[in-house]
């Protein structure tokens, strides 16, 4: 039984549902701050060498863009709380408009304001205004965290343990000529799905959780690499052979690793979700006060 475990350990259930896991959030963090980046260093450029003014027609005219553009933003929650909206096209779309809007509104106005505050009633439109792009932007990365991809529903707890492969024991019975490293494997899982204690230590579990994670790695490695190695004296086996072997084995844990993070970061998410909602609508509030204030005030004086 023992020979019929080591030769069949290839990860197929764990590694390629981590896989769809991976895919599913698409393009990553890194990419979408660095478009942003890019785009905020443009409308910079523009402000700088514009040759314009916030009063000139040009200023008045990126302002009433992205004045607008903010508008539509507020067409995507309506979407979702309006019944007679609700057949106007899929809502991921309305969502999509939504993030471009949110992103491109906020350009426009700090191409419109060449990134300096002219009165004390655009200096708080503008701070709201930058308070809920900044907001927005966050909210982008704890939704898909919790949500299939930028647009998909919902996920639950128990899809994303299916998803991780942590419903069954398939990956740990696969390991089991390997005690050691189904100890660990299963000492990490217990630590790290524990959700008892103060919010400070699980806060500082949260953090530490991918360090945790690439120990018990190396530790499960070292393992098998000790394992795998005896087997090949044992048995004669080839040098290539072993080392397909002891990949198959390390990608296993690792496609396991990485799905008891998923697990455990979810309910971590799913509150800080929350906690965004409750912050970010009184900031939209904000903005459109002190946004009306500023309009206002530019038309008449």
């Amino acid at each position: 039984m023992q020979e019929t475990l080591i030769l069949d350990v290839a990860p197929r259930g764990a590694a390629s549902s981590a896989k769809k896991a991976r895919l599913r959030h698409g393009p990553g963090a890194f990419v979408f701050l660095f478009a942003v980046g890019l785009l905020v260093g443009a409308a910079w450029l523009i402000g700088q060498w514009g040759g314009y003014e916030p009063g000139s027609a040009i200023g008045y005219n990126l302002g009433l863009a992205g004045g607008v553009m903010m508008l539509v933003l507020f067409l995507y929650p309506l979407r979702k709380h309006l019944r007679f909206m609700h057949h106007l096209g899929p809502a991921k779309y309305w969502f999509a408009m939504h993030m471009a809007m949110g992103v491109l509104g906020p350009l426009f106005i700090l191409a419109h304001s060449r990134f300096k505050v002219g009165s004390i009633n655009a200096g708080v439109a503008l701070t709201c205004m930058v308070l809920v792009a900044g907001s927005g932007i966050i909210g982008r990365f704890i939704y898909i965290k919790i949500h299939h991809g930028l647009y998909g529903h919902r996920t639950t707890l128990e899809e994303l343990r299916a998803i991780s492969g942590l419903n069954s024991q398939e990956v740990r019975s696969r390991l089991s000529f390997a005690p050691a490293v189904e100890s660990a494997l299963s000492a990490f899982e217990v630590h790290a799905l524990n959700t008892q204690g103060n919010p400070l230590l699980r806060a500082w579990n949260f953090v530490t959780l991918p360090a945790r994670a690439y120990l018990v790695f190396l530790r499960s490695v070292r393992e098998l690499r000790h394992l795998y190695a005896k087997q090949a004296r044992a048995r004669n086996w080839e040098p290539t052979k072993t080392q397909r072997r002891l990949m198959a084995a390390k990608q296993l844990v690792r496609a396991y690793l990485r799905g008891v993070q998923n697990v455990a970061h979810f309910s971590t998410y799913e509150r800080l979700f929350s906690l965004w909602h409750v912050l970010h609508v009184p900031l939209v509030y904000m903005l459109v006060l002190s946004a009306i204030a500023h309009v206002v005030a530019v038309h008449m004086y």
